[in-house]
Order: structure tokens, then sequence, then C-alpha cells
């Protein structure tokens, strides 16, 4: 089902970002890096990911000029057990709060559903968040990193860092002009280390039907952008979409493969997690908006939603894409 939005806009946002994004192509646009290693300050791993996410909220409702009290829901998750990250990063707000997952197409879902609450008008400022931090990931999904396990090349390294962006039903220079909720795809792909190929299906599967929701072509966009589907589950939906017709030869990219540059950095794939594509929207792409450089850009945060304990019982892994119009208002 893909939904039309007249009156929801995007008003400020707020990134940060570690380690491997700051040796990033995109480092430039975020307004946060943490580099001196994985800890934020904190502990351990998981707080410093809750910090993160809470740092990003805070100072994106300082750069906005609200408070508390001016914004109707956070809406917000991560990937760790039970969204934890954000479940403890909102004890810092006074702010009604959403708990949300689409494992790496979290932030997709959480524009789709703010932007229903705000055109339905049943609110007026939205915060949307979301973070992840590779440690953290690793862990739990796979082997903490200390065990020194061999990877594939298939495999994509879980970017760390946070990002917010706040909604409005005040008219803004960027406006969400659509939404396409996904629908849950299975290809039987068993491969952890290999989410691009589970994801392509969710990706291509939704594509298709916002573009035919909304009879329009690929062309439309100026970018049409996948969240993490890496270099080969790139590679994979470029022909799915092939075989249905879809052309993505000239405007169609994966924020994995802008996040982090794989001829240079060691990340194998290409980036993921949930604040991959939130970080490259949140940052790179917002501002090239504003620049002149997209006019009308299709996002399409993607996410292989499983756990570890389908995974021993040799399930298979299914997916899911949504997509996010966005257009610059002249």
């Amino acid at each position: 089902m893909t939904t039309k939005f007249n009156n929801v806009y995007i008003d400020e946002c707020y990134t940060i970002a570690s380690i491997y994004e700051k040796d990033g192509p995109i480092s430039d646009y975020f307004d946060l890096i943490y580099d001196k290693d994985f800890y934020y300050g904190c502990d351990t791993f998981e707080k410093a990911e809750e910090k993160m996410l809470s740092n990003s909220i805070s100072k994106l409702i300082n750069r906005a000029k609200v408070i508390d009290s001016d914004v109707d829901y956070v809406i917000s998750g991560d990937l760790e057990n039970q969204i934890a990250s954000s479940n403890y990063a909102m004890r810092d707000f006074n702010i009604p709060f959403l708990g949300i997952y689409s494992a790496c197409a979290t932030f997709g879902q959480g524009l789709l559903l703010g932007a229903n609450l705000i055109e339905g008008k049943r609110a007026n400022k939205i915060i949307v968040a979301t973070s992840s931090h590779n440690m953290v990931a690793e862990k739990q999904f796979r082997n903490p990193t200390e065990y020194g396990a061999p990877k594939k090349k298939s495999t994509t390294w879980t970017a760390t860092g946070a990002a917010s962006m706040l909604l409005t039903n005040r008219k803004k220079r960027i406006k969400i002009t659509s939404a396409t909720a996904g629908i849950v795809q299975d290809k039987g792909i068993k491969d952890v280390n290999n989410m691009g190929a589970v994801m392509a299906i969710a990706a291509a599967d939704t594509i298709k039907r916002h573009l035919s929701d909304l009879k329009i072509k690929a062309d439309y966009y100026d970018l049409i952008l996948t969240g993490d589907l890496g270099i080969y589950g790139k590679n994979i939906l470029i022909d799915y979409l092939k075989d249905s017709g879809i052309d993505l030869s000239k405007n169609y990219d994966d924020c994995g493969l802008i996040l982090y540059d794989i001829k240079k950095q060691p990340v194998y794939a290409g980036a993921s997690g949930p604040v991959c594509s939130a970080l490259v929207l949140c940052s790179y792409i917002l501002k090239e908006m504003e620049r002149g450089k997209y006019q009308k850009v299709l996002i399409v945060p993607t996410g292989a939603v499983f756990n570890s304990t389908k995974v021993f019982q040799k399930d298979s892994i299914p997916s899911i894409a949504h997509a996010i119009g966005l257009e610059v208002i002249n």
C-alpha cells in the first residue's frame, strides 16, 4: 500500500558517527564524529549506543529550538534485543515514545508511521530516530569481534552511530510526499553473512509496488536509494528489477556503498545497520537536496527481520523494505 502525503515536512536532523564512518566518503556531512574508540566515553558498547541515541535526540531538540512538550511522539528502534537502546535512551526525555522494529529498515518504518500520524492530524511534531553499534550487533547476531571469526566477502559491516529527524506539519523546504509499506519476503536464504541477497527481493517488491501504485517510472526520481544491500545485494536488485522492465542503471545507489568506501576500508560488502540509511539520509542526501543536486529522492531502507535463535534452528531469513518519497518544495 502506498500513501500520499500533503502536509508532512522535514524540519531538522542530527547525526552522530564513529570511527569507520569518519573514514568514509561523506564524513564531512555528519554533525558529530566520535573517533577515539567504540565506547563513546562509556563502560560498555551497549551503553555507548544508548548514549549516542540520547545525545542525537537531545541535540536535535536544541537545534530545532523546541522543548519536550512541543514534540508529540518519539518513534525509534534499533537492533539490540527488545530495542533496548531506544527504550533506555528515552529515560532522558518526557515525550511519549513508540518503540518499533524493522531491523535495518527501522528508520523507514518510523518515517512512514510518523508521516501518517501528522497527515492524519494526530500529531504536529514527531521525532524519528535510530541507532546501531558494530560491536553490539556482532555480539548479538554473530560472534564478538574478539573471537576473530573469519567473515565472507558478502558480509556487511554494521555502522556505528545515531541519527534523528524532526517531522512537522509546518511548511519546510523538503517534503515527504509518499510512503510504501513493505511486505515480508523470503527467498529461502539461510546465510547470515549474505544479507544483501536476503534483502534484495524485499527492496525489489517495494520499489515495484511504489512505482505501480503511483503510476510513475523509475526515472521520476533523481535518485533511488536502498538501505544497506551492499555491493552484492545492489547487483542482485538491479537484476531483479531489470527482469520486471525497471531500469535502475542511471539513478540508483545503496547507502551501504555511500557511507563506506569498500575499495579502501575493510568493510567487506559495505555498510549495514539501522543507522546506515539514517546517517546517509539525514546528512548527505538532505544537504544535497537543499543545495539543488537532487529534487526528488526515493529512499528504501532494507531489513533482514530475523533473530539468532531462528538461525540456529536452521530457518530461512525473511526481509522487508519500506519506501519513502522526498521532494524539494520550491
